[in-house]
C-alpha cells in the first residue's frame, strides 16, 4: 500500500469530520473566500484511502478472531469418528490461507489424522477424504475447492465472462477488489462453477425433453396476446480437437427468447416505429443438434410457450433448424427466414457475382432485397439462374427457393411481427465472438462450453439466480 495510504482510520475520520466542520462554517459566512475550499477530488481521495485501510483492518481483524478460536471444543469431533471405528488424532498447527473478497485470511488450526491404516480406509470411505480439519467445518470452507471463498469464486467467474481473455480477468481483480488471483486459478474456478451451472441446465433440459416425449406440448386454451419469438443460429469456435476432417472448428449452436412483453416501442422524429428488446433469454449449446433441441424445448418453456397466442421461430434456413422446429412444436409456430440472414446472403451473391465491383454489385442487390421485402420472391426467382454458383457462397436461386414459405414478409409487417432484426447476429457477437473468437484463441471444448454458459446466463440477467445460487448451494 503507498504511503499516504497508511494512515490510520481513526486519522482519516478526523479529516472527514474536520472537512464537515468547515464546510459548515463556511457556508454560514457565505463563501467569503471559496479559492481555499476544499476540492471534491480531496473529499473522494480520502474516501478512497478510508476504503482501503477499512478493508485493512477487516483482513487483521478476522485473521485475529480466528485464531483466536479454543479448539478444544471443536477437537472433541474425533469422539462422533470414534464411535464409527475411526480413530483420529490431532495434528500440530498447520497454517491455511483464504482468499476472500477482502483479501486473504490466514488462520492456524489443526487437523485429525488417522491413527492406522484401517481407519484411514475406512474414513475414506465413509468421507471421502484422509484427514477432518474441524475448524474448517465449522467456518464452512472445508469444501471449497480452491483457496478461496465462495465469493472469491464468483468474482472469478464474473471477470472470466466478461473480459476478453483470463489475463485480463486477473488485471481486473486487481484493481477493483485489490487481491492477487493468478490466470490460471480464474480459469479453473470459473470453470468449476460454469461446470456446475451447465451441467443444472442439462439436467433440466432433459427433464423437460422426457416429459415432452410422453406428452407433447400442448398450448392452453386461453392465450395471452403477443408473441414469444425464438432465434437460433449457429457461430464456429476454433478447437484443440480435430473432427473426422482435420478441421478444428466446432459449431456453437446458439437461441434467443424473448417476447412482446419485453419489447419497448417508440416513434422517431420521422415518425418511424422503433423497437428495442429489452430482455431476452441466451442459451449456448457446443455440440449435437439432437442435444441441443433439449435446451431449446426448456428456454422455450420456460419462456411462455404455450402461453402466447403467437409463437415466431426466426432463423437464417439452416435445415437443421426447421427439421429441429418441426420436431418440437410442429405448425404451431411460425417460421421466418431472418431477413438479416437473407439480405446476408444476396449481398455476399452479388459480391461474388460482380467480382467486388461496388458500382455494380450493391444496386443489384438493393434491388433484389427490395423485392423480396416486397413479397416479389417469384420474381426474383425468375431472374436467377439456379446453375450460377460461386464459392463460399449460397446458391441463392436454390436458397431462396428452399425458404419461400417463409419470406412473406409483407404479410409478417402486416402481423407487427420481427422480419429481421439481426438480433441473432448481434448476440452472436456478444456470446461468440467477444469472447471465444480473439486472434489466436484455441479452446478445450469443456472449457468454451462452461465459459458460454456463464456468458449466456450474464448475458441473459440470470446471473443471481442461476449462477450465484447455484454455487452457494454446491459450496455449503
Amino acid at each position: 500500500m503507498p504511503d499516504q495510504e497508511k494512515r490510520s482510520i481513526d486519522e482519516i475520520m478526523e479529516d472527514l469530520q474536520r472537512i464537515n466542520q468547515e464546510f459548515r462554517e463556511r457556508v454560514r459566512d457565505g463563501f467569503k473566500n471559496p479559492d481555499d475550499f476544499i476540492k471534491l477530488s480531496e473529499i473522494e481521495k480520502m474516501g478512497r484511502e478510508l476504503s482501503l485501510n477499512t478493508q485493512k483492518l477487516y483482513l487483521e481483524e478476522t485473521t485475529s478472531l480466528l485464531n483466536d478460536i479454543d479448539e478444544s471444543l471443536l477437537i472433541r469431533k474425533k469422539t462422533e469418528y470414534k464411535e464409527k471405528g475411526i480413530n483420529l488424532t490431532p495434528s500440530q498447527l498447520e497454517a491455511r490461507n483464504i482468499t476472500t473478497i477482502n483479501g486473504v485470511v490466514s488462520i492456524f488450526r489443526r487437523r485429525l489424522r488417522p491413527v492406522n491404516k484401517e481407519s484411514k480406509a475406512l474414513l475414506l470411505k465413509t468421507e471421502g477424504v484422509k484427514s477432518i480439519a474441524p475448524l474448517d467445518c465449522f467456518l464452512g470452507i472445508d469444501k471449497l475447492p480452491f483457496k478461496m471463498t465462495a465469493a472469491a469464486m464468483l468474482e472469478c467467474a464474473y471477470w472470466a465472462q466478461d473480459q476478453v481473455s483470463f489475463q485480463r480477468a486477473e488485471e481486473k481483480i486487481k484493481r477493483t477488489l485489490h487481491i492477487s488471483i493468478d490466470d490460471d486459478t480464474i480459469r479453473k474456478a470459473a470453470g468449476y462453477i460454469g461446470k456446475a451451472v451447465f451441467e443444472e441446465d442439462c439436467r433440466k433440459a432433459d427433464e423437460a425433453w422426457t416429459e415432452f416425449c410422453k406428452r407433447p406440448l400442448v398450448s392452453e386454451p386461453k392465450r395471452k396476446k403477443g408473441v414469444l419469438y425464438i432465434e437460433t443460429d449457429g457461430s464456429s469456435v476454433n478447437t484443440r480437437i480435430q473432427d473426422e476432417n482435420g478441421s478444428t472448428w466446432r459449431e456453437n449452436k446458439l437461441a434467443i427468447f424473448f417476447s412482446t412483453d419485453h419489447v419497448y416501442k417508440w416513434k422517431n422524429k420521422k415518425g418511424e416505429i422503433c423497437r428495442k428488446i429489452e430482455k431476452k433469454e441466451y442459451v449456448s449449446y457446443l455440440g449435437s443438434v439432437s442435444e441441443f433441441k433439449k435446451h431449446v424445448l426448456a428456454g422455450a418453456i420456460r419462456n411462455g410457450y404455450g402461453r402466447y397466442e403467437k409463437v415466431v421461430l426466426l432463423s437464417d434456413g439452416a435445415g437443421w433448424i426447421a427439421n429441429m422446429k418441426d420436431e418440437l412444436f410442429g405448425e404451431d409456430v411460425l417460421q421466418i427466414l431472418d431477413f438479416f440472414h437473407l439480405s446476408e446472403n444476396v449481398y455476399s451473391y452479388g459480391k461474388a457475382k460482380f467480382k467486388m465491383n461496388e458500382s455494380q454489385y450493391i444496386p443489384w442487390a438493393d434491388e433484389k432485397c427490395k423485392k423480396l421485402r416486397d413479397g416479389k420472391w417469384k420474381e426474383v426467382l425468375g431472374e436467377l439462374d439456379p446453375e450460377e454458383t460461386y464459392k463460399n457462397t449460397v446458391n441463392l436461386y436454390h436458397y431462396i427457393n428452399s425458404n419461400k414459405e417463409h419470406i412473406d414478409y409483407p404479410q409478417y409487417s402486416a402481423m407487427g411481427l420481427f422480419i429481421g432484426s439481426g438480433a441473432i447476429e448481434s448476440s452472436n457477437k456478444v456470446i461468440v465472438q467477444r469472447r471465444f473468437k480473439q486472434a489466436g484463441m484455441r479452446w478445450g471444448v469443456s472449457t468454451a462450453q462452461y465459459l458460454m454458459t456463464l456468458v449466456s446466463k450474464w448475458e441473459s440477467e440470470l446471473w443471481e439466480s442461476d449462477v450465484v445460487n447455484r454455487t452457494y448451494k454446491i459450496l455449503n
